[in-house]
């Protein structure tokens, strides 16, 4: 009951903040509607298809999350800053309870981000010609829970670790990883060398592979990609809610 009631605060807290509806659910659909505007005009000789639709429509939900982890990161610090945290920290509430009441929220927020952008790459997809089977989509938001996790976790981390000044910028340098080596805006396929081996050890490209294998219906590599995002979304939750835990104790004494 108490994570609960700490979550419906967090979501009342997110939902007074205009900016949390332009960057969670207003940006991706500017992003698709750009992007689709741009694969209109580059020449069917390039034989590009990173920026058509059934393509695009996953590496912006991709990188949609990763605003979602930036709030969460914010909100965190933010607390942390006010004392709001110092003050709870006296209740009966456990470090778990804690957790979990930042995660509630902002996990339906993620949830609801990528039926919104995957809704509209439908109706992009009916106007450009490029059909979706539903069960694909569904596939590709499941597949995407592990991811929202993920991010949600980096906010965590970020948020604890760092105060409302400087925690922004970390969140910066993994929008910034996961849209450059994620291969949200270019494709990692074509690349050879050092650079794609980068890609392939961090968890960004795997997340938008998965999702894309989903909607076209490709599950072959779908778990190899997922096993890859499972590690890194265990490993960063773990180290988050240990530093949470450790700077709770501390604060306390």
């Amino acid at each position: 009951m108490r994570t609960i009631v700490f979550s419906g605060r967090n979501a009342k807290e997110l939902l007074r903040d205009p900016i949390s509806y332009l960057f969670c659910l207003g940006f991706p659909l500017v992003m698709l509607l750009i992007m689709t505007v741009l694969n209109e005009n580059i020449p069917a000789q390039a034989n590009m298809v990173i920026f058509r639709i059934d393509y695009l429509s996953s590496g912006i939900a991709v990188f949609g999350l990763t605003f979602v982890m930036l709030f969460t990161c914010l909100q965190i610090a933010k607390d942390r800053g006010s004392a709001f945290l110092m003050r709870l920290y006296a209740s009966p509430m456990k470090a778990s309870e804690f957790i979990g009441g930042y995660i509630l929220p902002l996990l339906v927020i993620a949830v609801l981000q990528s039926v919104i952008t995957y809704a509209a790459s439908v109706v992009i997809g009916t106007v450009t010609g490029i059909s979706f089977e539903i069960s694909g989509l569904l596939l590709a938001m499941a597949v995407l829970i592990p991811a929202d996790l993920l991010f949600i976790g980096f906010g965590l981390l970020f948020g604890t670790v760092f105060n409302e000044k400087a925690a922004p910028g970390l969140c910066s340098v993994i929008i910034s990883l996961s849209a450059i080596l994620g291969g949200i805006w270019m494709d990692v396929g074509a690349l050879s060398g050092g650079l794609k081996n980068i890609c392939e050890v961090l968890p960004f490209y795997h997340i938008v592979e998965a999702a894309r294998g989903a909607v076209r219906g490709n599950l072959d590599g779908i778990a190899g990609h997922m096993a890859v995002v499972g590690v890194y979304t265990v490993v960063v939750f773990a180290l988050a809610i240990f530093v949470f835990s450790r700077k709770r104790q501390q604060d306390l004494r």
